[in-house]
């Protein structure tokens, strides 16, 4: 079952660093079949506010997100973007084929 890093940034200072850290990240996903699904982009709110841009990053599994995050490659890139933008990062799993809304309630 696919997994997710989801970043929540805002405040981003685009300069070296972050130009280092958008050269480097594609190679630190490859080993664990990350893709970017959604890169930075401004989400249409219809409820609410939300002023961050928004990164989903697709995994095989938890496992792998957690291996990209914690991996030597991603942790000596991660500073670039830490020092340089407001964010949120987590990880979370995604859902079977077929599941309904009603399957949280068993």
């Amino acid at each position: 079952m696919s997994a997710y890093a989801v970043g929540l940034l805002k405040e981003v200072r685009f300069g070296p660093d972050i130009v280092k850290y958008l050269e480097r990240i594609d190679e630190t996903m490859r080993p664990y079949r990350g893709r970017f699904l959604v890169h930075g982009q401004g989400p249409e709110v219809l409820e609410g506010s939300l002023q961050q841009d928004l990164v989903i990053i697709e995994f095989p599994d938890i496992e792998h997100a957690r291996d990209w995050y914690q991996s030597p490659a991603y942790q000596e890139i991660l500073p670039l973007r830490a020092r340089n933008a407001s964010s949120v990062i987590f990880l979370l799993d995604g859902l079977p084929e077929g599941h309904l809304a009603t399957d949280i309630l068993r």
